[in-house]
């Protein structure tokens, strides 16, 4: 038996424990990795129609104030969708100024006024029926309108 056999370096139990430390790391990287997966929420997306967002608003409704809404909306289709339809115009036509070679942010401004003027009116004529459904749909329905989207904390819990 020689020397070196006998007294064993320092290196081989600080190599075990550097493997170790390293195996740890890496199974500690994969776990968030998994979890990262595992637990992204779904990508939101938000859609300019009215009426898709309505149809979500109306799946969180109990089913008679829902078809109360379907109905006050189907009743004022026509206006929601010519001040919706001006409203997106509107906004295309921001989008055209910008792409005009040589820019005039004249132009610009008067796109962004229009714009604004546009969905001023988009936004009464929607709020306006809104309040008439609210006025008719039941104390649960309203708490459902007011907690929109679900999830939502009340006012009240916000402090």
């Amino acid at each position: 038996m020689s020397i070196a056999q006998a007294f064993p370096t320092m290196e081989r139990p600080s190599s075990r424990w550097l493997l170790l430390g390293s195996l740890a790391l890496n199974l500690f990287f994969v776990g968030i990795a998994i979890a990262m997966m595992v637990r992204s929420p779904a990508p939101s997306y938000w859609d300019r129609n009215v009426f898709v967002r309505v149809e979500r608003l109306a799946a969180t409704l109990p089913s008679a104030d829902a078809d109360i809404l379907r109905g006050e909306i189907q009743a004022n289709r026509a206006a929601i969708e010519s001040t919706q339809a001006a409203y997106h115009s509107a906004q295309d036509s921001i989008h055209d100024v910008l792409r005009q070679e040589p820019f005039d942010a004249e132009a610009m401004r008067a796109a962004m006024s229009k714009t604004r003027a546009a969905r001023l009116t988009s936004d009464q004529t929607i709020q306006g029926i809104f309040a008439t459904i609210a006025s008719k749909i039941s104390p649960a329905g309203r708490q459902a309108l007011a907690n929109w989207p679900p999830g939502r904390k009340p006012a009240s819990d916000k402090r």
